[in-house]
């Protein structure tokens, strides 16, 4: 319901008296128009909003100095574990002031090498490096590339001697996994199928995985087949282990948290023939790999929402022979395992490595190999890992020990190296950058949201004072993600301004297993918007900050989380920023990989899941007459995932609905071209953060100074 009789200062939008009978609701459509990027109408209006938009947000106070204080944090760089190739390591390095991390190689006698710079391939920083993997010989690397912020990742092949391309382009790679045969020559890889296989529009949707040659024409590729296997919007992965006689396929049915898997054992003259393991039916994930010691490991939810680890012989692999190695552990989610070698001549044993999160925060875990616990690796404090990473078989310098990848709310990356003969965990390289992290305290707070469940939040706050401060308050929600304490440069920027910052761990993400995902997914979505309610309000009633002073963002489904949140309790908050969000849940399938997502949210198609949908899609709750607060959309025209009409509806939407004024609650819409959803240059990423923490410093009290 529009409020006629204001004076609106936004571009003009027509609105339509489209209403649509869907299962017995009538559902509304008014700005139906905004999804066609090529009307003429979409155009006029975009290039209005852009105007808008630009006038206001360059004029808000402190931009420079969150321009400067972001490049200052983010000077810091980053580093990665090294990935162990025959003695050679592999791993990033993003040095100060450099757009994009580079890809380096160290050899035994120390050498470093760079091997891939996204800046030297393109000089614009446009090109982002999707994936990288190295064979196990050190000796190639296969790498995925794509322009534009598109994701449609092209395939190369890099020679680590010389530098030269051995193999690519082979297109049609979006999220594509590759694993490498031994001695180099060959890989499995995914590929979507060619352009109009599969019908117009479907090219997205249809994944297929050969057996690949280096250097041979991929006409000459050998498809892998077996029974159920390619089905439609499916995802796949490959693993081969390292000896080479075993292939694993796994698969996803869009983003539902089930895995089919498959099995085949290789050699000459076999052909890849997969045998079924997991089906969607089973309900269950599982991520499956053949180790050292030639068993098949499970890393599984069967019967363990928090994640379990159990074992078999790959030549009998169905569940029925499963057997548990190490069980579900109540608190805490197991989220990854890797095999630990003894240092030679140190009369030890193999060990495993359980990586866990409690309540989000790491923690390392040591097993003998049959599942008896033999300790905890000593981290540095509460955070997160950013990597796990051991020797492989044939690296000669083994010394029995692993590498850890480490962050949290203060600290840049980190490498880290427990020593298995000594116990200790010793600090190894650090992100390259000299960084002066502002003076904060950080806690993790529990509270209860509406139906009594005890939820957590990472709060960080200046280091002096009680509040109340304004706050910047964000979470995700979904698709079984977590979000775990790591470095943050908008974040330690807001704080450092005197403000408060919360992440918050909601249902429907996994921070607490899987079970805590289903609490927050399809029906029960309002849980996730319920959680970041009684977020909000724990924080205004410790007095860390008041409804005036309360800001909220999120991006994909954090933007959907957000922009449910403004329309249900317009009172609580006081400024938002809404990143390539998902707001027309009605039809949002229609778009882009809208469809692979109906595993989380539900269909329209389906008369009680278009209920769920109704009950709080943003784009259908927003009513006339309120004064919603101040919002920013912040959308990708490269976006191949969320598309930007979703924001383009909403925010027509709102700047027709609201009744607060542009000057003190203004609905704004920012655009970027040649971005999208994934990947950035530094460059770009911090123009975004300025605008976006200038907004919600403006609109929330905070002083930039």
């Amino acid at each position: 319901m529009s409020t006629p009789e204001r004076t609106r200062p936004y571009p003009g939008a027509e609105r339509l008296d489209l209403v649509e009978e869907l299962h017995g609701h009538r559902v509304a459509d008014p700005y139906r128009w905004l999804e066609d990027p090529e009307d003429p109408r979409t155009r006029e209006w975009s290039a209005a909003q852009d105007d808008l938009a630009r006038g206001l947000l360059d004029a808000l106070p402190g931009r420079d100095v969150l321009d400067a204080r972001l490049r200052a944090l983010l000077s810091a760089g980053s580093i990665s574990v090294p990935l162990w190739r025959a003695g050679r390591a592999f791993f990033s390095r993003r040095e100060p002031g450099q757009e994009h991390a580079v890809i380096y190689t160290r050899s035994p006698d120390g050498v470093e090498k760079a091997l891939l710079d996204p800046m030297v391939l393109d000089p614009t920083g446009l090109t982002t490096l999707d994936s990288w993997v190295p064979d196990l010989e050190g000796r190639r690397v296969a790498y995925q590339v794509s322009a534009g912020g598109d994701e449609q990742s092209v395939l190369y092949v890099l020679d680590v001697e010389s530098g030269e391309l051995v193999d690519g382009p082979i297109d049609r790679c979006r999220y594509s996994a590759v694993s490498w045969m031994p001695g180099g020559d060959e890989f499995f890889f995914v590929r979507k199928v060619a352009p109009g296989e599969m019908g117009e529009g479907q090219d997205d949707f249809h994944r297929r995985i050969w057996r690949h040659r280096v250097g041979a024409p991929t006409e000459q590729d050998s498809l892998v087949t077996g029974s159920g296997l390619y089905e439609d919007h499916t995802y796949y992965g490959v693993r081969v282990s390292r000896d080479g006689r075993w292939l694993i396929v796994s698969a996803n049915v869009g983003t539902a948290r089930r895995d089919s898997l498959w099995i085949t054992e290789l050699g000459a003259g076999r052909t890849a023939e997969l045998t079924t393991i997991l089906t969607q039916a089973d309900d269950v994930r599982a991520v499956a790999w053949v180790d050292r010691d030639d068993r098949l490991y499970l890393h599984t939810t069967d019967g363990a929402p928090r994640w379990k680890l159990a074992v078999t012989d790959p030549r009998t692999p169905g569940r029925e022979h499963w057997r548990d190695l190490v069980g579900e552990d109540p608190e805490s989610v197991l989220e990854g395992v890797r095999w630990l070698e003894p240092a030679p001549g140190s009369g030890q044993e193999p060990q495993l490595v359980l990586a866990r999160a409690r309540h989000a925060v790491a923690e390392l875990a040591l097993h003998d190999v049959d599942g008896t616990p033999r300790g905890t690796v000593p981290l540095p404090g509460t955070g997160s890992l950013t990597g796990l990473t051991v020797p492989d078989r044939d690296t000669p310098q083994r010394d029995g020990s692993l590498w850890i990848g480490w962050t949290d709310l203060v600290t840049p990356p980190q490498v880290h190296r427990y020593d298995r003969v000594s116990g200790e965990t010793v600090l190894e390289s650090t992100a390259p950058g000299d960084v002066t992290v502002p003076d904060v305290r950080t806690e993790q707070r529990e509270f209860t949201s509406r139906d009594g469940t005890t939820v957590r939040m990472f709060v960080v706050t200046p280091a002096t004072g009680e509040g109340p401060w304004p706050a910047m308050v964000t979470g995700y929600g979904g698709f079984g993600i977590s979000r775990e304490p790591a470095y943050t440069s908008s974040a330690l920027a807001w704080v450092a301004a005197g403000g408060a910052y919360a992440l918050v761990s909601l249902r429907g993400g996994g921070e607490e297993g899987e079970e805590w995902h289903r609490a927050g997914n399809r029906g029960r979505k309002q849980n996730v918007f319920d959680d970041f309610h009684a977020a909000a309000e724990s924080l205004i009633a410790s007095g860390t900050t008041t409804p005036g002073q309360l800001g909220i963002s999120g991006g994909s489904n954090g933007g959907l989380l957000v922009g449910a949140a403004l329309v249900q309790r317009p009172d609580l908050y006081r400024a938002v920023v809404c990143s390539a969000p998902l707001l027309d849940m009605v039809r949002y399938e229609e778009f882009s990989l809208g469809r692979t997502w109906n595993d989380e949210y539900g269909t329209a198609a389906d008369a009680d899941e278009l209920g769920w949908l109704l009950s709080y899609s943003p784009y259908h709750q927003v009513q006339g007459g309120i004064e919603y607060p101040a919002v920013l959309f912040t959308v990708f025209e490269s976006d191949s995932r969320v598309d930007p009409l979703h924001a383009r509806k909403m925010c027509a939407a709102l700047q027709d609905a609201t009744t607060g004024e542009v000057t003190t609650r203004p609905v704004l819409f920012r655009r970027e071209t040649d971005v999208g959803h994934g990947a950035r240059s530094i460059s770009r990423s911090v123009a975004l953060s300025v605008d976006t923490l200038a907004f919600l410093a403006a609109h929330t009290g905070l002083e930039l100074v």
